[in-house]
Formats: C-alpha cells, sequence, structure tokens
C-alpha cells in the first residue's frame, strides 16, 4: 500500500543508531552539536505546523461514539480507514520503510507488551531507540506466534525520482494530520506528523490510548503517571506514583533532589506507569520507557539539575535554538541567551530584539533514562515496584491547599476525576479563571468513556484489602497570594510535601481530620526558610466557601458530561463533602 523504495528491519543496535543520525546529519536535517560541549547530541527543527500532539486530529475510532465517551474525538471506524488507506496509498515513495519491533517494559515481564511499527522517519526511529526496547531481542520474545499492537505510520510526504528534502522537516499538512487508535483492533494508524508522540507510537497511542483499553479489559491500570521512591534517613524507601496535567512540574518531580538533609528520591519513571495488583494484594507499578521525552524550556539546573545531568550528552534535541558554538539553549534554561543564535525556525535571534522565543515552548529533549544520575537500580524490574502512596495535582492559585489525604479509596478516586488547573489567560474555548478537568491527568490519553474509566478505578478498590491499597493524596504546588505571589517555592523544596506523604503511608505524620480529608498539622511539614508560619497557615487551610463554588462547578459542569456511566459513588462523595463543608 505505502509503496517504500527500500524496507529496513530494526536490530536496536548502536551502529543502526549511529548510521541513521549520521544520514540524517548529512542530508542536512539533524545537526551535530559541538562535541567538546555535548558529545553525541543532535538538533533538529521540525516545521512549524508539525511542534506536538495534536489533539483535534486525534481519534479515536471505537465501533461506536458512545464507547469513546465524551472526552475524545470519535470517528466511525470503517469511514477513518477508507480516508487513510486512500492517503496512505505510496506515501512512502522515495523513501525507506522502517520496521521497528519494541517492547513497552522490560522484555519478559509479565506486564509488558509489544508492538511493531512501521515508519517511514529516521527521526522516529532514533527516538525509539532511546525511549523503548527496540529490535532483535524483542523479536526473540515475540516468537512465530506471540501477540504485538500493530502501529503503522507514515510523515506522509512521498518523494518523486530526483526529489530531496534538502534539510527540511517532512511532514503532511495540518488538515491531513490523522492520529487514529481503533481500540477493538488494538491498533494505531498515524499518518502526516512526525512529531513527538504523533509519531512515536509506543509513547501515548500504545502506552496509554491503547494500554488503557487492554488494562480495563484485563484488570490493571495504563497510567498517566511518574514513579518515584523516597528514601528516609534510615535506608527505608517507598515507592510514590503520580499524575499531574502539563505545566505541573511532573518531570522535575520525578527526579528531584530534596532538600532536607538525610533524605533522598530515586527516579524509575517521569511519564507513564503499567500497575497490577501482585500475589500479595499490593500494586506495583513498571515504567514501560527507557527514556525521557521532556519539555526543554524551563528545565534548569534550579528547577531539575538530575534532568540536566542527564542531556551532557547522547541527547536529541527537537526546536530548542542553537548558539554560535554549536550548543542548545531555550527559554528558562537559567542563565542568558550567549549572544545572536539560531532559533527553532532556522532564524537569526537576539535577545531584547526578538518578539519570539528562541525555543518553541513545547522544544523537547529525548535521551536514555539509564542516564539520569538519580535513576533508581531496580527501574527495569520485570516484576515492577510495589506503591505505597498516589498523587493527583493540578496548577491552582486558590482554594485547593498544598497537600490532603483521602479518607479513604473512594473519596481518592473522587479527588482524582476532579484534577484541573485555573486557565489564567484565555486558551482553547475557555475563559480566564476557568478550571480545565483534566481528570487523573488522563483527559488526552483514555481509550475508552471516561466514566467507564473512572468505575475501573473504583473497582480496583474492591478486588484487594483496603489496608493493600495505596494512600491517595493531592497536592497543589502552585498556591498564591491575593497580591499573585507565589506562597510555596516548589520545585526541590517539594520534597518535604513527600517527607509527609512518606510518614502517611507509615501511619505516622501529623495530620488534621478536615471535611476535605486529612490535612497536616501546622507544624507537620518542615518549612522552607522563605515560608512564614502565615504562609503555611494559609497553604493549609480549608477555603469553605472556594470549596463549595468547587462543588457546584463540578455538579453543573463537570460531571454532567458523563451521564449513566459516572459511577454513583463519585455522586455521594460530593455529596458526602458538600455536607462536611455545610456543617464547617
Amino acid at each position: 500500500m505505502t509503496r517504500p523504495d527500500a524496507i529496513e528491519w530494526c536490530d536496536g543496535s548502536k551502529a543502526e543508531y549511529d548510521r541513521l543520525m549520521k544520514q540524517m546529519a548529512d542530508s542536512g536535517l539533524a545537526i551535530p552539536l559541538n562535541p567538546e560541549k555535548r558529545p553525541g547530541c543532535y538538533l533538529f527543527r521540525s516545521d512549524a505546523s508539525d511542534v506536538a500532539r495534536v489533539e483535534n486530529r486525534t481519534y479515536i475510532a471505537a465501533r461506536s461514539q458512545e464507547e469513546a465517551g465524551p472526552t475524545n474525538n470519535w470517528i466511525d471506524p470503517d469511514g477513518l480507514k477508507e480516508t487513510m488507506k486512500e492517503l496512505y496509498e505510496g506515501c512512502m515513495k522515495g523513501r525507506t520503510m522502517y520496521v521497528i519491533p519494541f517492547c513497552m517494559g522490560p522484555v519478559g515481564s509479565d506486564i509488558a507488551r509489544i508492538g511493531i511499527e512501521i515508519t517511514d522517519s529516521p527521526y522516529v526511529v532514533a527516538n525509539m531507540h532511546i525511549m523503548t526496547r527496540v529490535g532483535s531481542k524483542v523479536l526473540k520474545a515475540l516468537g512465530e506466534d506471540g501477540e504485538f499492537i500493530p502501529a503503522l505510520h507514515s510523515i506522509g510526504k512521498p518523494l518523486a525520482e530526483g526529489e530531496h528534502d534538502h534539510g527540511k522537516w517532512p511532514c503532511a499538512p495540518l488538515d491531513k494530520k490523522y492520529i487514529s487508535h481503533f481500540p477493538e483492533e488494538r491498533t494505531i494508524w498515524s499518518f502526516g506528523s512526525g512529531y513527538g508522540g504523533n509519531a512515536l507510537l509506543g509513547k501515548k497511542c500504545l502506552s496509554l490510548r491503547i494500554a488503557s483499553v487492554i488494562a480495563r479489559d484485563e484488570g490493571w491500570m495504563a497510567e498517566h503517571m511518574l514513579i518515584l521512591s523516597v528514601i528516609n534517613p534510615a535506608g527505608r524507601k517507598k515507592y510514590i506514583v503520580a499524575a499531574f496535567p502539563s505545566a505541573c512540574g511532573k518531570t522535575n518531580l520525578a527526579m528531584i533532589i530534596p532538600t532536607i538533609p538525610g533524605w533522598k528520591v530515586e527516579t524509575i519513571g517521569d511519564d507513564i506507569a503499567w500497575m497490577k495488583l501482585g500475589r500479595d494484594g499490593r500494586l506495583y507499578a513498571i515504567n514501560p520507557e527507557t527514556g525521557f521525552f521532556g519539555v526543554a524550556p524551563g528545565t534548569s539546573l534550579e528547577s531539575n539539575p538530575n534532568a540536566m545531568k542527564s542531556l551532557e550528552s547522547d541527547s536529541i534535541f527537537t526546536n530548542t535554538a542553537l548558539t554560535a558554538d554549536g550548543d542548545v539553549w531555550w527559554e528558562g534554561i537559567g542563565y542568558e541567551a550567549p549572544g545572536k543564535l539560531i532559533d527553532w525556525n532556522g532564524n537569526e535571534w537576539e535577545a531584547g530584539k526578538a518578539e519570539k522565543p528562541a525555543s518553541h515552548p513545547n522544544a523537547r529533549f529525548t535521551v536514555a533514562a539509564a542516564k539520569c544520575p538519580a535513576v533508581a537500580a531496580e527501574w527495569e524490574d520485570p516484576a515492577g515496584v510495589p506503591i505505597s502512596a498516589i498523587l493527583f495535582g493540578g496548577r491552582r492559585p486558590d482554594t485547593i491547599p498544598l497537600i490532603h489525604q483521602a479518607r479513604n479509596w473512594n473519596h481518592g478516586v473522587f479527588m482524582g476525576s476532579i484534577v484541573g488547573s485555573r486557565i489564567t489567560t484565555a486558551a482553547l474555548d475557555l475563559k480566564a479563571g476557568t478550571v480545565r478537568r483534566d481528570p487523573f491527568a488522563m483527559l488526552p490519553f483514555c481509550g475508552y468513556n471516561m466514566g467507564d474509566y473512572f468505575r475501573h478505578w473504583v473497582d480496583l478498590g474492591t478486588r484487594t484489602q483496603a489496608g493493600k491499597l495505596p494512600e491517595i493524596f493531592y497536592v497543589n504546588w502552585f498556591r498564591k497570594t491575593a497580591d499573585d505571589n507565589w506562597l510555596w517555592p516548589g520545585y526541590r523544596e517539594n520534597s518535604r510535601v513527600l517527607k509527609w506523604v512518606f510518614e502517611r503511608c507509615d501511619g505516622e505524620g501529623k495530620a488534621e481530620e478536615t471535611p476535605i480529608g486529612f490535612v497536616p498539622a501546622l507544624d507537620a511539614i518542615d518549612r522552607p526558610a522563605d515560608v512564614s508560619a502565615a504562609d503555611m497557615a494559609e497553604l493549609l487551610a480549608v477555603d469553605r466557601e472556594g470549596w463549595l463554588n468547587e462543588i457546584e462547578s463540578i455538579r453543573s459542569e463537570h460531571y454532567p458530561k458523563f451521564g449513566d456511566r459516572l459511577p454513583e459513588v463519585l455522586i455521594d462523595e460530593l455529596d458526602g463533602l458538600e455536607d462536611r463543608l455545610k456543617k464547617m
């Protein structure tokens, strides 16, 4: 159907990776960075139409619209396939088709899944080398009759005889881009985009949208969550997963270096957790990926020193700026732009004279997890790690305290179902001041009806003993004063909150029972030097009126979307919260 000029089976070797990078550098698509500053690193510049996930071109083509649910873009699967088959016809002419056998999760793990991606993008192959386990070992594990998830991808730009890209990023126009999921068939078709999760089909497409459907059917969890371990001064270790919407500090928390003496955090994953109940009734998690595909702007030695150390070599950068001496630069890197730069569009850029940022706000880095100085020794354990706590959080300047703990499992599921961030500027179809709900941070990633997804979480609580389930917490690093100043310093100081979570999982850590759950006592969290006692009191206060407004918003604008698919127990939790607040 796609009619490539050649076909290559990817073996996952370093020689293959090096050959493809050299091929892209020779063609002008990749820019080798200064080997004295960043050895083994390359910079790519994508087309201006191809810089992020395209949510309005991402489809869950379930057999019925009701099955896809109110939060997904649905198209009839038969009609979508006809449309895409026409686009795929001859789409790889003049190019090489790469066949990428890949494994999400440690090869051999009973939680892992194998996929095979077909693509005409060597950039995709190189990134998949970093982000997944690729090649011969995967084919060996698959055997002659093993199950795999087929994933077809094309950048959608065939080349006529003698035609070349001339170093320009190849992709199709926006109205020809399709990122399509067929959940009943466990199949992914992507066309027209060469960027990120649109093209690295192991990432969001398989590990969340398709995996969430498999997890529902098989009784496990595929979640948009980081995984970390917290180690106390006595050497005791607990594992925590956390789900935050974008721009809420997820990667920074995954690699945090605590400011509290004697405490340590190690990284297992920064984006995705697959979790399964073990024989002992506890929830065990693996990171199905092998790399970090992180947002570069805002990443600095202050916000994420472990990420910066990871990026010193053997990394791929996409849509950052290029310095005169062959290094990369982005806004928020921690130092001023060193003179004139070449921006992500390939134009000259100078601080103070340019109207637009030098790097795209969604500029990315791709780097192997094994290069992170804080990566845990057990990060690839096929059995996974036992989870003691689940954190939810959003970006809220008011109402939501720094941290509170669920009263029980169902209350925790309720907390996850109302996650959201306040829109501070007019965005999407929302006015400033609106809370954009992103339940469980899965709004763009749940592959089926989200009301059923809520029920899947509720059901998990009935399948093991309550004492073996993780404790659930809601955090908010983003509280502000009335005059718009931060109340909490965030970044590394968030380790102080992790310490209290650790203590609560041990049945310790001072707390007060409130209408919204358990809130730390005023002296339960070690205060940073620049947080006053009054600040801490405000950070932990229960805002009765704010919460009653929150309940009204959930009742009138959020929960009605899910109709009769919404579990009744969540309405009970909402009613119970309202009753407790009114008695406050």
